[in-house]
């Protein structure tokens, strides 16, 4: 499901997206092995506009640091897949709980009104 940004703003942002980028890699990889081009595009179904030639060096230094593993299968024209490794496992737990306390803090305004929204209404129904 596209976002309501638009995709061209990424570029002006890039350094503040890399980061959500690695994210949803890793937690694609963690639920199924993953390859390149196959991510190039989930990313850009959630509005990012990532090259192969941005992604593919991401793909590398996450494997670099352990986060992700790498396999290539031996026919031709077999794709690189990748898998988080445990030690990816544990980074994106950790991940999600800071995502978690920052989307708090985001959105804590929004939040508060539901929450007054829904208090108020469970008083005018009784």
């Amino acid at each position: 499901m596209p976002h309501s940004f638009r995709a061209d703003a990424l570029g002006e942002h890039r350094e503040l997206y890399s980061g959500l980028i690695r994210l949803h890699v890793l937690h694609h990889a963690v639920k199924e092995p993953i390859f390149g081009l196959g991510m190039i595009e989930e990313l850009g179904r959630h509005g990012y506009k990532v090259s192969p030639g941005m992604f593919y060096p991401l793909l590398h230094s996450m494997e670099e640091k352990g986060l992700l593993r790498s396999l290539h299968r031996s026919r031709p024209n077999d794709r690189r897949v990748y898998r988080a490794t445990p030690e990816g496992r544990r980074a994106l737990v950790i991940a999600k709980q800071r995502v978690r306390e920052l989307f708090s803090e985001l959105f804590e305004d929004v939040l508060a009104a539901r929450s007054a929204t829904k208090a108020a209404r469970r008083t005018n129904v009784r």
